[in-house]
């Protein structure tokens, strides 16, 4: 693989941090974007883009669904007035809403259930038909829960359970039995797949699922109990009325690209992520006492 520059929008969050990290063990020179992804100008001589940067909380966006378009579509059109050759955008398995079936190939149909999930499907559709005109060489990756790496987000289910478990906390809402399944991968693993989707694929546009194991949410909690050596509290609530019960990322497409998940089991994301959180309850401590 030929030595690329990178733009890499969202490159100090969650996500960015590490696909810079990857990028650049891959031979690659990652160029950190720098501005408002809605504003900024053109940035020359860059052979690819990976567009991280943007808002990404379901309940958040019910409230400022107007804001979720403004960050989420119009910095994908931004970015497009003047595209690299290669343009790779981060997107979210909730463009396919309440599939019928549990496992989602990416040519299930799109039906995107809340503005933060409806302003990735319009980012999308920006980018295919900019594909179609020629403008660009465009991937789609549609991530799952993207869990570990020390994930500093308490809605999240693995990062809330731990701080939960570690009393940081309050306890963990269950709706229903605690039987619904999703589907979750590491970020490590995610940061290499925006790595193959920069120099492989063909050209065009094309989709790909990242996602790589699934448990469900009685899973997670017992195995965040299990590797802590604590009980998570939990609050029992009634089910959400038509929540998905199953929702498992079939990643066929990626993994013909030579893409495999290496630190994505759940005993392997829960153990990363209890550790973030042992150092965030140690440097509480410390903090306190200095105080």
């Amino acid at each position: 693989m030929s030595t690329m520059r990178v733009l890499v929008s969202g490159a100090s969050g969650y996500v960015g941090r590490v696909v810079v990290e990857e990028l650049a063990t891959a031979g690659h020179v990652p160029v950190p974007l720098v501005g408002d992804v809605r504003t900024c100008g053109p940035v020359p001589d860059v052979d690819a883009v990976v567009h991280l940067a943007g808002l990404a909380r379901v309940r958040e966006s019910f409230e400022e669904p107007v804001r979720y378009y403004d960050v989420n579509v119009g910095g994908t059109l931004n970015l497009l007035r003047h595209p690299p050759p290669r343009f790779v955008l981060a997107s979210t398995a909730g463009v396919y809403g309440a599939p019928p079936t549990g496992l989602v190939a990416e040519d299930a149909p799109r039906s995107p259930g809340n503005p933060y999930a409806a302003s990735k499907a319009a980012a999308e559709d920006a980018l295919a038909w900019a594909a179609r005109a020629g403008l660009v060489s465009a991937v789609v990756l549609r991530l799952f829960n993207v869990v570990g790496g020390g994930d500093r987000d308490d809605t999240r289910v693995v990062t809330r359970a731990c701080g939960a478990a570690s009393g940081r906390l309050p306890p963990v809402e269950v709706f229903g039995d605690g039987s619904a399944v999703r589907d979750f991968v590491h970020v490590r693993d995610v940061a290499r797949a925006f790595v193959v989707a920069v120099g492989g694929g063909g050209a065009g546009y094309e989709v790909f699922n990242v996602g790589a194991t699934p448990a469900s949410v009685t899973g997670v909690l017992a195995e965040v109990g299990r590797v802590s050596g604590r009980e998570v509290p939990v609050v029992r609530r009634a089910a959400h009325p038509g929540e998905v019960r199953e929702l498992r990322a079939d990643t066929t497409r990626l993994r013909a690209l030579g893409w495999v998940p290496r630190c994505s089991g759940l005993a392997d994301v829960v153990r990363d992520q209890w550790a973030a959180e042992v150092g965030r309850e140690a440097a509480g401590r410390e903090g306190a006492a200095r105080g």
